[in-house]
């Protein structure tokens, strides 16, 4: 039995909880595969909203097993209090929950660098989470971290003060007039270390592999989005890790033969949170517009999101280097408010008009062609025959230009406002 993967396309908040949440009932297993708790993911039913940002979506559900893979970067403090939350609201977490050992540990002193490193750049900032996600993955590439395996070693404690010491000795010599304190963070880091050992502590890639083997169903749930990719996104304006298909493989140890379908989500429209280019952002009411009734303040940070139009290049290139097999588009209803949706088709560069991303993103002039609007209120339509035929219209537009599929089409928060689709009749 393959596993099936499914991630965003586009900047990250697209709405990637909902859909795993919807899913989970076909799939024996739910694993993440790569990001830390600078991912949100945001699960509304029963009108309550819950919002996770490192135990896989598919929790909600009883009966699945959810992994945390070796891809992710765990912050214990963080895991802890998610774990409680859930406990609380009566969901069985620690039966069903297994970590991967090789999975590396975000330190008191890992968010203190980057902390440091973010005020350091003055204006020039990335826009971090400041959740320590940079630098624990750059202890992993730089062969200095510590694992969840740690933890059941005699030595963690020397292990543990070592590389503090040596993160203490890098914010004194690094960042001049860096005020810092560390003993408070770093007895709820203790505490929180105590409890994970608790927890099913494990060898995922045996367990995974073993699991598709046995023709068990699979899904690897991504963070973030594919244009915040270290190699494919932004740059430099990107998160530690591959949020990509072939990050899936990597993070939770599959090979890329056993990859069955790839389920890539899309916003109807843009949104990015923090700094970066972003050819279709919109500087003026139609964007505050879209924000206010998208409700576009991100799950992790609360900052407000940038919002822009649909840019299909990007989509296409996201299309293309994650394989994807079947699209799903969220927040079409956001869109229902407007007489004409504007659409990004090409962009307009110092060599001419291209199709393709450019290299420099960032000077890369937006090109685009109007979509009639389908002003409706869509959020309670259940069937495709319900849909307006500007809204199909939107949908077959972005087929074409993508050669991809709308498998699924969300219309609203909640688990039951999604809408699988026959592409031949859309």
């Amino acid at each position: 039995m393959p596993i099936d993967v499914l991630l965003g396309l586009q900047w990250g908040d697209e709405g990637k909880g909902k859909v795993v949440d919807v899913f989970t009932p076909h799939y024996d297993i739910v694993a993440r595969f790569q990001g830390g708790p600078n991912a949100g993911h945001t699960i509304v039913f029963n009108g309550e909203r819950k919002v996770l940002h490192l135990i896989p979506s598919g929790i909600f559900h009883p009966g699945t097993q959810c992994i945390i893979g070796n891809g992710v970067v765990l912050d214990p403090v963080t895991l802890r209090k998610e774990i409680e939350g859930l406990i609380d609201a009566g969901i069985d977490v620690k039966e069903r929950l297994l970590i991967s050992q090789r999975a590396h540990l975000i330190l008191p002193s890992h968010k203190l660098l980057d902390a440091a490193s973010e005020q350091s750049k003055g204006d020039k900032k990335i826009g971090s989470t400041l959740r320590g996600i940079g630098p624990t993955y750059m202890d992993k590439t730089g062969r200095n971290g510590l694992r969840v395996g740690d933890l059941l070693m005699e030595d963690f404690s020397e292990r543990y003060k070592t590389l503090r010491k040596k993160h203490c000795h890098m914010l004194d010599a690094l960042y001049e007039g860096f005020e810092y304190e560390i003993e408070e963070q770093e007895q709820q880091f203790l505490d929180a270390v105590e409890f994970m050992r608790t927890l099913k502590l494990i060898n995922a890639e045996a367990l995974i592999n073993d699991a598709l083997a046995e023709g068990k169903k699979v899904l690897a749930e991504g963070a973030q989005g594919t244009l915040l990719d270290i190699e494919f996104g932004s740059y430099p304006f990107v998160t530690s890790s591959n949020t990509t298909t072939s990050g899936a493989c990597s993070g939770l140890g599959v090979p890329p033969t056993q990859v069955g379908r790839v389920y890539g989500i899309a916003k109807a429209y843009c949104t990015r949170v923090g700094s970066g280019p972003f050819p279709t952002e919109l500087h003026d009411d139609m964007g505050e517009k879209i924000r206010k009734e998208g409700s576009e303040f991100g799950a992790t940070t609360g900052r407000p999101r940038r919002t822009g139009w649909l840019d299909l290049p990007l989509l296409r290139f996201a299309v293309r280097i994650n394989g994807v097999t079947d699209l799903i588009i969220t927040k079409a209803d956001v869109l229902s408010i407007l007489d004409e949706i504007q659409v990004c088709t090409a962009y307009e560069t110092a060599e001419g008009e291209v199709h393709e991303v450019p290299f420099d993103l960032e000077h890369a002039r937006p090109l685009y062609e109007g979509q009639p609007g389908w002003k409706q209120d869509i959020c309670k339509i259940r069937s495709q025959e319900e849909m307006p035929q500007a809204l199909k219209d939107y949908l077959h537009m972005m087929e074409e230009y993508l050669g991809v599929p709308v498998t699924y089409l969300s219309v609203g928060p909640d688990r039951e406002q999604i809408l699988e689709l026959n592409r031949e009749k859309v």
